[in-house]
């Protein structure tokens, strides 16, 4: 029996090498990256997109067909996330030429670049705010949201800090300006909020979306802080303004991706489904890791993720789920396991094998650890490419506490290692890849009353998939149930396992998907 699962799995390997990236974009698995932190190409020290560009053939090995750039347009912090400029590249990270050869390097390897678009507010140093800032009469007033200071008192009541900012404080004073208006930030005064009831900020975005869509020729964008173009009292606005927003793009660009970010549970997610058909899973990525740490299914994950995957479909049946386990906002994913990579690699068991298309974060692959912590450098610290002076690309933006090339297996030696964390990972696209069943079917539960063990089917047109994941540190012998007893061939194994006499034996912390 072992010499022929054995077989069975080098003849799958091989099919899956050959068919790696059979599923189209917008399915398939993708892979969010921070520049800043990924790779250097002049010896700065610094992440850009040239450096992005040279380990391309790194995101072909691994099987991604998409690459989420976190944001890359002119900002005056770190992240980037506080916009100064829509129409242009961070001169940090390159030039807008770097950046169209870039797109043109990743499309000859069909892998499709998404970026970051930050349409809630600017950074405080933009063109807009600078003369927003000089007076009531300045025609740039209108492009932000003001209140007299009598005012803010009755305004602030309407706001409650949302679970993506601790801040409480969401109305600020032009420094030396006494007793003037307030300006709106909800995330903090660096941020000052579009108005987006001005019909003139809306054609700006537009117009902005054109840019990078139309005339540089991205395919499409994540959407940050979506659920706060409007404050959480007016929820129909947004609701409604993104609608209007899919339908512009649909214009420009009808085949562009749209994936937002609006991180809240799955009845405040639903109104958003008609305007951002995607969206980041948030509630999947937190029980997957809970119920890995746990050791049992006491959320009954597979149960929870169907009912809220069957009401979304019924709001807009071309929604695609992005699932995650963490990403730049968040505690890396060894890190809130402990540093238990059996566990770890349990949780990504879990992830590839659910419906949606998976997201993974940087240095995820590897093995990363990092907390959020200092203003949330702690989980973004550079990829390590490899050993100190044996990659001439190793970005080194920040000064890195817990992933070092001590800490973590390099990526260069992780490739050459078919035990490692990334060949884990490898092992898992590639198979989701060729799978229509996984990448594209629907799921139920399949539930046997095991706690330790999550059982689901995955189903698309006439194939079917068995999924069974073991959260537990000893392997389990499941007898099979009439009801799946047509289910009798392994066809995927993270760990071993066996079927003998009517049971499926499912090794510790191991996958068996049967056919």
């Amino acid at each position: 029996m072992k010499k022929c699962l054995l077989f069975c799995f080098l003849l799958l390997s091989c099919s899956v090498k050959d068919e790696k990236m059979s599923v189209e974009f917008p399915y398939g698995v993708k892979y969010e990256l921070f520049v800043m932190a990924f790779a250097d190409s002049n010896g700065d020290g610094k992440g850009d997109i040239k450096g992005l560009t040279s380990k391309l053939d790194y995101f072909v090995d691994l099987g991604v067909n998409g690459l989420w750039l976190m944001p890359i347009m002119p900002s005056n912090t770190y992240h980037k996330y506080h916009v100064i400029d829509y129409k242009g590249i961070d001169p940090e990270y390159g030039t807008i030429e770097d950046f169209k050869e870039l797109l043109r390097e990743a499309h000859k390897r069909n892998i499709k670049i998404i970026t970051d678009f930050i349409i809630n507010h600017t950074g405080d140093d933009h063109p807009w705010f600078i003369e927003a800032k000089k007076g009531k009469d300045n025609p740039y007033r209108d492009y932000y949201v003001w209140a007299s200071q009598d005012s803010v008192a009755l305004l602030e009541q309407d706001e409650v800090a949302g679970p993506d900012t601790d801040n409480v404080q969401k109305w600020h004073e032009v420094p030396g300006e006494a007793n003037g208006e307030l300006y709106y930030g909800y995330f903090n005064g660096q941020t000052p909020d579009l108005n987006f009831d001005n019909p003139k900020v809306r054609q700006e975005i537009y117009d902005a979306a054109k840019f990078w869509l139309v005339d540089i020729g991205v395919d499409g964008f994540r959407l940050d802080a979506a659920k706060h173009i409007f404050p959480t009292v007016r929820a129909t606005d947004n609701h409604l303004f993104w609608e209007e927003f899919r339908g512009e793009i649909i214009k420009m660009k009808p085949n562009a991706y749209l994936v937002g970010e609006v991180w809240s549970d799955a009845k405040t997610v639903a109104p958003y489904l008609k305007g951002l058909p995607s969206l980041f899973n948030f509630d999947m990525g937190y029980a997957i890791t809970e119920v890995v740490n746990k050791g049992n299914d006491s959320l009954r994950l597979v149960k929870k993720y169907k009912e809220i995957f069957d009401y979304y479909h019924s709001i807009t049946p071309d929604f695609i789920d992005a699932t995650f386990i963490r990403n730049h906002d968040q505690s890396r994913t060894l890190t809130e396991l402990n540093g238990d990579v059996d566990k770890m690699k349990l949780a990504v068991s879990i992830l590839m094998s659910l419906p949606g298309t998976p997201y993974i974060y940087q240095g995820e692959e590897i093995g990363m650890l990092g907390p959020k912590i200092d203003q949330d450098r702690g989980q973004r610290e550079s990829f390590v490419w490899d050993l100190p002076g044996k990659d001439a690309a190793q970005s080194n933006w920040y000064p890195s506490t817990y992933s070092t090339a001590l800490t973590v297996k390099p990526a260069n030696q992780q490739v050459l290692d078919q035990t490692s964390i990334y060949h884990y990972y490898k092992k898992w696209i590639a198979f989701r890849n060729q799978s229509t069943a996984l990448s594209l079917g629907s799921i139920d539960e399949a539930n046997l009353n095991i706690k330790e063990i999550i059982s689901f089917t995955r189903s698309y047109q006439d194939k079917s998939q068995w999924v069974l994941h073991n959260l537990a540190d000893v392997e389990i012998a499941i007898d099979i149930p009439s009801s799946l007893s047509d289910y009798n061939e392994i066809i995927f194994e993270t760990r071993g396992g066996m079927l003998k006499d009517k049971q499926v034996f499912v090794p510790a912390f191991g996958t068996i998907i049967l056919q």
